[in-house]
Parts: structure tokens; sequence; C-alpha cells
């Protein structure tokens, strides 16, 4: 019987390509960067599954190359909206994403960007390294506070209520917004008190963003409510670039009705707005959610596990439809 043909589009940490490759045909090794749409496409033709990233775009166009062959799209990520999850559904076609092992990874770096926001560690990283230290300075680089302060979670998923978790240590309050309130255990157990959206920002000291990618929370966080925060509040985003207008962060930045800003990511990646790039009062990391080793190793794993699982005809582990 001839071998299916696979696609894995970069190399990727925790995924076995050699083991790939001796049972399927994969048409060569995966290169270092994401792989070039023109190249995706032709390799995709007759392909039974992909294994891909979030800079890969799987949509009508690509399925359609693929054909009727194509049994699975397993995606390296947590958020799927890369993937046209109606189309593969309407097709037929199992997509697979990695939830749970990075939701520590990612939940840390909510609060590295919450800190470094309030208390200006960038701005006085680059600072110190320019030579602009002279000695100590009362007035100079002055934050604000996070210990005894509101936190404001949108999205109380998991990676929400593991910022929620974080922030005990900080003895901080917590407010969430989430699609539908937690059952009242889950609420007690974190400490965390229901509010509305526009409520939330206007209480809120500290908001950060854990929503996925949705219709609905495509430009979420808009100029309008941004004027709802308070001028000394911080606002992160660990979500998607796109549940936010990053020019209106940028202007409020600016303009001082926002204090800071901690951002992990940008609605058009990996392209970050001019204005928030010559921003001091903006803290920006290229994506780096669940950048550690054992992290990336593990969802390499999980997205194996949920191309085999498929291809082998048994349930996947983590299937998104």
């Amino acid at each position: 019987m001839e071998r299916r043909t696979i696609v894995v589009t970069r190399r990727l940490p925790g995924v076995p390509w050699d083991d790939l490759a001796k049972r399927f045909r994969a048409g060569g090794p995966p290169g270092e960067g994401t792989m070039p749409r023109e190249e995706f496409l032709a390799r995709a033709r007759g392909a039974s599954g992909i294994l891909c990233t979030l800079a890969d775009r799987v949509d009508a166009e690509l399925m359609d190359a693929a054909g009727l062959s194509l049994v699975v799209v397993s995606n390296f990520a947590v958020g799927v909206d890369n993937v046209d999850v109606a189309g593969a559904t309407r097709r037929g076609i199992r997509v697979c994403n990695t939830p749970d092992v990075l939701t520590d990874a990612t939940a840390d770096l909510g609060f590295v960007l919450l800190l470094s926001a309030a208390r200006k560690v960038s701005d006085a990283d680059r600072f110190v390294r320019a030579g602009g230290w002279t000695g100590w300075d009362p007035w100079g680089l002055l934050g604000v506070p996070v210990a005894g302060k509101t936190l404001g979670i949108v999205g109380m998923g998991k990676i929400g209520a593991g910022v929620a978790r974080r922030s005990r240590g900080f003895s901080m309050k917590v407010l969430y917004h989430n699609r539908r309130r937690v059952p009242p255990s889950e609420e007690a157990g974190l400490a965390a008190s229901y509010r509305d959206l526009d409520a939330l920002l206007a209480e809120s000291d500290f908001v950060v963003l854990c929503v996925p990618l949705t219709p609905e929370t495509r430009g979420l966080i808009s100029a309008e409510r941004l004027g709802r925060m308070k001028r000394t509040a911080v606002l992160v985003n660990i979500a998607r670039g796109e549940v936010v207008d990053e020019e209106a962060v940028a202007t409020a930045l600016a303009e001082g009705r926002l204090f800071g800003a901690g951002l992990d990511v940008y609605e058009k990646e990996p392209r970050v707005h001019p204005k928030l790039l010559a921003s001091p009062s903006a803290v920006l990391l290229p994506h780096l959610g669940s950048a550690t080793g054992e992290t990336r190793e593990a969802m390499g794993r999980l997205a194996t596990e949920n191309l085999l699982a498929a291809l082998d005809g048994r349930e996947p582990p983590c299937p998104v439809n």
C-alpha cells in the first residue's frame, strides 16, 4: 500500500520528524522558517494530514489543493484563527490544537508583562544600557504599584484562571468578564467577581486579555472602551492582536490616558504599529506566550499525537471540531 502524505510546515520542537518521515511520504525535511505559501499549496496536494503553526493559513484554497484526501489539520497552538474551522468541518476534516500544555507558561508571561509595564522595566533597561543613568533619582522612572490593586481578567478560561492564581501573591482584587459566568465554586476558588466588560474596564488597575479571537472579540478593546479605563491603568494582551485597536492604544499612551501596555501579540504580526514602537510606555514582546523549552516540546508532542490519532482513525486528544 502506498504511504499517505503529510505536510509539516516547519521544524518544530517535540515533533519527531525522522519518525514521521519513515511512516509517511513527507516531501523532505521542513525548514527553519515559515513555509512559503506557494510551497505549502504545492505540498498540500493529495496530503492526508497537515501539522502547521499560527503562521500557516489553512483556508478554502489550501483545502481545495489538498482535495478529498485531507483527514486532519493539527495546529501547533491553542488558537486556531489561522484555520477555517467551519470549512474544515463541512469537508469532514478534523482540526486539533494544543491546549493545557501552555497554560502556565502563558499565564507567567502575562504577569511578566503586567509587572514590566507597571514598573517601567523595559524603559529602565534601555535607559541604563544607553548610559543615561548617572545616579539614584527620587523622581526617575516612577511606576504604579501592583500589590493590593484591582486586576481585571477578560476571558476566564484556563489561562485567565492561571493569571488570577498568580495575583494572589500580590493580594490583588480579581474581577473577570467572560461570555458566561464560571460556576460559583470556581469563582470562589479564584476569589474572582464577575463584571460586565465596561464595569471591569472602569474599575481595574490592570486589565489582562485572555480571550480567543472570534468575530465577537475582534476589536473588543476599541478607542471607546480604552476611554473607560483609568489613566493610571495598564493593559496587557496575551490573547490575539486583533482583539485590540493598536492605533487607539498607542494614542492613549501618547496622550497620557493610559499608563502602560504590555503586548505579546499584534494585529498584523510580525509588523508592530510604529506608534507602539515609539512609545516608552509600551512593553513589546515577539509572541513569546508559550516560549519555554518544556512547553514547546510538549506542544510538539501533543500536535503529533493529534495528527497520528486522526490518521489512524482514533479520536485525537484535542479536537476542535
